[in-house]
């Protein structure tokens, strides 16, 4: 049968849902990051900068008040505001359009004009994209914090378990499993870092980054207001200097940035999209080391090694034996398209704003932010339910016979000798004689070669602990 997405039986859902990215699908961050979401931002900084320019002087109090409140109040048909969309390239000129329309009928006729003053359609859009980023990251990083919580008690609980350490797929020198759970802590600690210290700003230019239209508005407001009390004197009215105005502007960026919980911008950064790329660097640094721990789970869950088990059923629609490590395949395909997500962002543009590259940001960095988000709300699940079996550990590094030590008996063996008694078949057989007389009791035990695997989980868990 052909689909056909003109039929009347039932026209189908134009919302994503996650089918095609189940790691975010029901998460909290795919709440936060939805279309929802970012119409309900667009309008929280549209009533952030009403709110701000009274604080200012620039309008009064009870027109900020009504525009706050119509902008809270306003509902708003995402599908139909993205089809609207089309013609301004844009959501906010149709939302600014609704917004006015709501403020008048609200009794607001003289306050409508006022709604959006001083703004262009970037500065809402990327002042949205801000708070939608820092709600979405607080998310993440509360559950990076718990993450790391369950990682660092599976380091300390196996600090001294003993497992094979793989390098390029083949058996290495013995290890233990919690100094590699503790090398997932050291990579997730870092990224958690790096996202809960990014300055996210908010973003107020007007129409090409000079402020223009705020600081004539401040003159106009500021002269208004001296010939009235010039009037009420008698004397002639002086007006206020553009450096003035222009100061004051400045300020009233900051105001709003406060009104938003944002950081101050030092300037607009209409142009300048760093803020954009190191935002997306950080989320694609953090679904990566998210998916450290969910490869090499895939790896110790396989048949042959079964070293590890995962909490979820992981059915298979043809082979009912199978159990799949569901969860880590969906943290892993994430780690895989976050990074590819965020090649697209902060593209260089054209002068004071991008045709095209700006706009092209907009759905990659939604999808970083949600796949991101689900990962980590993933991982949390993973660690919490992980099974670990380390008698599998300890049976694995004897698969080769004792040979993760050759590394050991090359310091008490002759070169020779070593090689011809890693050449026989089965497990290593030392002669006593050819043994050097320093050669410790348990030179074959691969627990008596761990160097300082114990210490460095050690050393890890207590930066993590002076971190958290």
């Amino acid at each position: 049968m052909i689909f056909d997405a003109t039929s009347d039986a039932g026209p189908p859902s134009c919302s994503d849902g996650g089918l095609l990215a189940p790691v975010r699908a029901g998460t909290r961050v795919e709440a936060l990051t939805s279309d929802r979401a970012w119409v309900r931002a667009m309008l929280d900084a549209e009533a952030a900068l009403a709110r701000a320019q009274a604080r200012a002087g620039l309008i009064s109090g009870e027109a900020a008040a009504l525009i706050d409140r119509t902008a809270a109040a306003l509902t708003v048909d995402a599908a139909d505001l993205a089809r609207r969309s089309r013609q301004s390239a844009g959501p906010v000129v149709p939302l600014v359009t609704d917004l006015r329309a709501a403020v008048s009928r609200a009794g607001g006729e003289d306050v409508a004009r006022l709604v959006h003053l001083g703004a262009t359609t970037q500065d809402i859009l990327d002042t949205a994209a801000m708070l939608v980023a820092t709600r979405a990251v607080a998310v993440i990083t509360a559950d990076l914090d718990a993450a790391l919580a369950l990682v660092a008690d599976l380091a300390q609980r196996h600090r001294t378990t003993v497992m094979a350490a793989r390098t390029l797929g083949q058996h290495a020198v013995p290890t233990t499993f919690g100094l590699k759970a503790a090398g997932w802590l050291t990579g997730l600690l870092r990224t958690r870092d790096r996202l809960r210290a990014l300055p996210l700003p908010a973003q107020l230019g007007g129409a090409a980054g000079t402020l223009a239209a705020l600081v004539e508005a401040t003159r106009s407001e500021a002269a208004r207001s001296e010939a009235a009390r010039e009037a009420a004197r008698g004397e002639a009215v002086r007006g206020e200097a553009a450096g003035d105005a222009s100061l004051r502007v400045l300020a009233l960026v900051g105001v709003y940035a406060e009104e938003l919980g944002l950081a101050m911008p030092l300037a607009p950064w209409h142009a300048e999209r760093s803020v954009i790329g190191e935002l997306g660097a950080a989320l694609s640094g953090t679904a990566r080391a998210l998916g450290k721990p969910a490869t090499d789970v895939i790896l110790m869950a396989q048949t042959e090694v079964g070293e590890v088990a995962e909490s979820s059923q992981g059915g298979s629609s043809a082979m009912p034996h199978k159990r799949n490590p569901a969860l880590s395949v969906l943290i892993r395909s994430a780690s895989f398209q976050v990074p590819a997500y965020a090649q697209a962002l902060a593209q260089v543009g054209e002068h004071e704003r991008a045709a095209g590259a700006w706009q092209a940001e907009w759905a990659p960095l939604r999808e970083c932010l949600r796949l991101t988000g689900g990962a980590a709300e993933t991982a949390v699940e993973l660690v919490g339910g992980l099974r670990v079996f380390p008698d599998r550990m300890r049976a694995n590094v004897e698969l080769t016979g004792g040979r993760t030590v050759s590394e050991r008996l090359a310091a008490h063996l002759d070169r020779d000798d070593l090689r011809a008694i890693l050449d026989r078949d089965g497990p290593l057989d030392v002669p006593p004689d050819a043994l050097d007389q320093d050669a410790p009791q348990d030179l074959l035990d691969p627990a008596g070669y761990l160097g300082a695997a114990p210490e460095l989980v050690d050393r890890i868990l207590a930066a993590y602990r002076a971190r958290s």
